[in-house]
């Protein structure tokens, strides 16, 4: 099996993959959450946005967004394919993001808005809640930090 990890923005990703990192995001977050909403926000468009990703033997098996937010950088759009759940992926893209943050700017904070389920999942990474649990979309959602 073999696994590799990307990141990159928009402009210089190789349309294909552009196309299935944004089908698994709205697949998930919008079709499997029953939560329609607008997926593609515009901020992936931003010149400082960076997408990551995971393949598994060359199939999409998550992936990742980090966004330069006024004093922090902020990953959000974490999400593992259904066919690659369960298997540890979501973990080993996760910690890529963060090594990608501290590449990106050593000296910023890390923030994200959690799934408030989720909440303890990364806090094993070292996130700490910044915020009251809050309804985004109808989901609770909880804001942490690194």
């Amino acid at each position: 099996m073999s696994t590799e990890f990307n990141s990159s923005n928009i402009a210089e990703m190789n349309p294909i993959t552009l196309y299935e990192v944004l089908k698994l995001r709205t697949d998930v977050f919008v079709v499997e959450q029953n939560c329609p909403y607008p997926e593609l926000d515009g901020r992936d468009l931003e010149p400082d946005c960076k997408l990551v990703w995971a393949t598994v033997d060359g199939e999409l098996a998550g992936t990742t967004r980090i966004l330069h937010d006024d004093d922090a950088l902020r990953i959000g759009r974490v999400v593992a394919s259904p066919n690659h759940r369960g298997t540890g992926i979501a973990r080993e893209l996760f910690a890529y993001t963060l090594d990608r943050c501290k590449k990106l700017d050593p000296n910023s904070k890390v923030v994200l808005d959690a799934q408030a389920p989720l909440q303890n999942w990364y806090g094993s990474f070292g996130f700490t809640p910044i915020s009251d649990v809050f309804l985004e979309d109808g989901i609770p959602h909880i804001t942490m930090k690194l």
